[in-house]
């Protein structure tokens, strides 16, 4: 029998998802696309400044998290503003490349809660009701256009007593938005 391994904790998930990816894959000949799809997510994960762990790849999108000792909201906002900038730069190199272009982009889930990890011989998965939340996110009819990252209310709670008020700053650009009691989107 495989020994089962279970990590409890509160803790955040970042999910970059990139969007446009079913029509992409669709449409592009399997080999660019997975060549395009390895060159992005790779830009993706090597921007990880704030040290998260991966969780997994799921096809257009990495998993990551990070227990306890979360980053703050300007530090998120700072990994984020890293993500997206290296997305495009790569995004730029490989329509160049290519000479091709490529539609995609890139959106940005950030959630804060409990989650489980538990591990199945080698494989590692995140299980919890915040894992779960955190995916619904992602089809969400809330944000108008990617690229955009979207701020769980669990997360600024974390972060902020009073979030609508402590977003205001950044709520200066005509490209912010709070919801109460869904969160914050910051468009990129």
């Amino acid at each position: 029998m495989e020994e089962i391994i279970s990590k409890n904790g509160t803790g955040m998930l970042m999910i970059p998802d990139i969007s446009g990816f079913t029509d992409f894959v669709i449409n592009t000949n399997m080999v660019i696309g997975k060549y395009i799809t390895e060159s992005l997510l790779k830009s993706i994960i090597d921007s990880n400044n704030l040290s998260f762990k991966v969780s997994e790849i799921e096809g257009d999108a990495v998993l990551f998290y990070k227990y306890r000792q979360i980053p703050s909201f300007d530090d998120t906002i700072v990994q984020i503003v890293v993500m997206c900038q290296n997305f495009k730069k790569e995004l730029a190199r490989l329509s160049l490349e290519l000479t091709m272009e490529i539609s995609l982009s890139l959106k940005i889930i950030v959630h804060y809660g409990a989650f489980n990890q538990y591990k199945i011989g080698k494989f590692e998965k995140l299980y919890g009701a915040t894992v779960v939340e955190a995916h619904q996110m992602l089809k969400n009819h809330i944000a108008k256009f990617p690229p955009y990252a979207l701020f769980s209310e669990a997360f600024l709670k974390a972060n902020f007593e009073h979030p609508a008020q402590s977003t205001i700053e950044y709520d200066n650009c005509d490209n912010c938005i709070y919801l109460a009691k869904i969160g914050y989107i910051h468009y990129l």
